[in-house]
């Protein structure tokens, strides 16, 4: 199975090095930048939570004329760059199951306006591009992928295959929606927070303010999962979960808002209160929490403290 990665930020990267690593033909599409020129100079280093490490030969293409013929690839752009990916890379892509591990909401319909095979899931594995040329495995988590619309049926469970011999332990899911809302929901418990407060995900169990922040906008937000018919069960403790075992991370919004990038703030706080307009229901707390990480992102001198 030859499989792409579109995008080389830390997502793209990792899954890129392991599937490499493995033996998987692997592409990596991806722009020009340092990064991508420390890959193709000396490899990716892939460093590991146990201190171990690892420099891996990834193929990386920059033109999509150049883009090989591809069984499947993998989306890891940010959310709000998927339409403009789909549309530049598109052409070499269009034979290719397309499956997206992207955060948010609205990837998914995204990119099957523009590709007929669309699978779609979630990953709570974790990385950090720390230097160019060097992903960091932050830590390892569950991976779920189903198809998008219709039956789950062998491109799924092929990718998944291939995922699970990397590394990337992967479970094929009939129901992708609500895997999708189960890790939007524990986002929206974490990203904006941490993001505006500058604390790792662990301080938010640890503190009654940040469990009164995490506890309000994931109820807010499962309100709106479950008036889209999506089954969520007792998503506020999985949400404090997952802040206290992912302790000492900083959370991916946190990291952008930090660096100076674009957040992913619309598929995610934004999109919860765009669909709870739509239902009908109040959406206060996470309206605010966006509105602050937008001023945060429109900030002349926003990453720095």
């Amino acid at each position: 199975m030859h499989v792409g990665v579109l995008g080389a930020g830390s997502m793209g990267s990792l899954f890129a090095g392991l599937l490499a690593a493995d033996g998987t033909a692997t592409t990596l599409l991806a722009h020009e930048g340092a990064h991508v020129d420390a890959i193709r100079e000396c490899g990716l280093r892939i460093e590991r939570a146990d201190g171990s490490s690892e420099v891996v030969d990834v193929d990386v293409v920059t033109d999509p004329a150049a883009v090989p013929s591809l069984d499947a690839v993998l989306v890891f752009v940010k959310s709000h760059a998927t339409a403009d990916a789909a549309t530049e890379w598109g052409g070499a892509l269009a034979d290719a199951h397309v499956a997206t591990l992207q955060n948010g909401l609205g990837n998914a319909e995204t990119l099957a306006a523009r590709f007929d095979s669309v699978l779609a899931g979630t990953t709570s594995h974790g990385a950090v591009v720390e230097a160019p040329g060097l992903v960091r495995h932050a830590g390892a988590g569950d991976t779920r992928l189903g198809r998008w619309d219709g039956p789950t049926d062998d491109p799924s469970a092929r990718l998944a295959a291939t995922l699970s011999a990397a590394g990337i332990d992967t479970e094929v899911v009939t129901d992708p929606r609500t895997a999708l809302w189960r890790k939007v929901l524990v986002n929206v418990g974490i990203n904006a927070v941490t993001a505006l407060a500058r604390v790792e995900n662990g301080v938010l169990a640890e503190h009654a303010s940040g469990r009164r922040l995490l506890r309000r906008a994931v109820a807010e937000a499962a309100r709106v999962a479950r008036a889209e018919g999506v089954a969520v069960d007792d998503p506020i403790a999985e949400t404090v979960a997952v802040a206290e075992r992912t302790a000492s991370n900083v959370s991916s919004m946190r990291q952008d808002v930090e660096s100076g990038r674009e957040t992913e703030i619309e598929a995610l706080h934004g999109a919860v209160v765009e669909r709870a307009s739509d239902h009908d229901l109040p959406a206060p707390v996470n309206r605010t929490l966006a509105d602050l990480v937008r001023l945060a992102q429109a900030s002349p001198d926003r990453g720095h403290p």
